[in-house]
C-alpha cells in the first residue's frame, strides 16, 4: 500500500494514474489530517509525502507518524527543493527526496527501494512477535544458545540442571518455530543486533 499526502489534486491523480500502472495500490489524502484520521497502523506501506503544505508540512507529518510509532519508509516530494529542505528530509528518515514533476523512473526506483525497506520492516516485527512469546529465562538461555554455548556450558553458567536447559531448549524450538540452532541465532541476531 501506498499513502501518497499532496493538496495538489492535480499531482495525486497524475501519481495514482502512473502507479495503478505498474499495479500498486495507492490512497490518497489531500493532507496531513486526513491521513492520520484514516490511517491504519496494521497496515504498514510506503509514505509519499508532499513537502510543502498548508498546515502540516511532509515534515511535520513525519514527525507526528514517529510520535505514534510509526517509521513507515517515505518519499519526499516538493516542487520548491533546495539543499536545506532536502537536508532536514533525510535527517527526518525518508528514503528519498524528488522534485516535481517527478520523474517515472526515479519514483518507482525509490518505491523498490521502500519496498525493500518494508520487507526488512515486516521481517522485524514477526521476530519479534516470535522472540515475545518466550519466558525470561528462555530468552536468556536462547542468548547464550546464540554465543555458541552448548547445553552443558548454558547450565553451567546459569546453575540450573542439564534437564532444564534442555527443557527450555525445546520449549524455545516449539515457539519459534524451529529446531533450527542456526535459524534460532538468526532470529536472535536479526533481534538484539
Amino acid at each position: 500500500m501506498i499513502y501518497l499526502v499532496d493538496d495538489d489534486a492535480a499531482v495525486r491523480e497524475a501519481l495514482v494514474l502512473l502507479l495503478s500502472t505498474y499495479g500498486k495500490e495507492v490512497r490518497t489524502f489531500p493532507d496531513a489530517a486526513h491521513l492520520m484520521a484514516h490511517l491504519d497502523p496494521s497496515r504498514p506501506g510506503i509514505l509519499i509525502l508532499d513537502l510543502r503544505m498548508p498546515m502540516t508540512s511532509g515534515l511535520q507529518l513525519m514527525a507526528q507518524l514517529a510520535a505514534k510509532g510509526i517509521s513507515w519508509p517515505a518519499i519526499m516530494i516538493t516542487g520548491h527543493g533546495d539543499v536545506e529542505a532536502c537536508r532536514r528530509a533525510f535527517r527526518a528518515g525518508v528514503t528519498d527526496f524528488l522534485t516535481k514533476p517527478v520523474d517515472e523512473y526515479v519514483l518507482m526506483e525509490a518505491i523498490a527501494t521502500c519496498e525493500a525497506q518494508l520487507t526488512e520492516l515486516h521481517a522485524q516485527v514477526e521476530t519479534g512477535a516470535l522472540l515475545s512469546q518466550l519466558t525470561a529465562r528462555e530468552a536468556e538461555v536462547l542468548g547464550y544458545v546464540a554465543k555458541g554455548l552448548g547445553s552443558k556450558q548454558i547450565a553451567a553458567v546459569l546453575d540450573i540442571s542439564l534437564r532444564t536447559v534442555d527443557s527450555h531448549r525445546a520449549s524455545i524450538a516449539t515457539k519459534l518455530g524451529t529446531p533450527s540452532v542456526a535459524e534460532q541465532t538468526r532470529l536472535w541476531l536479526g533481534a538484539y543486533r
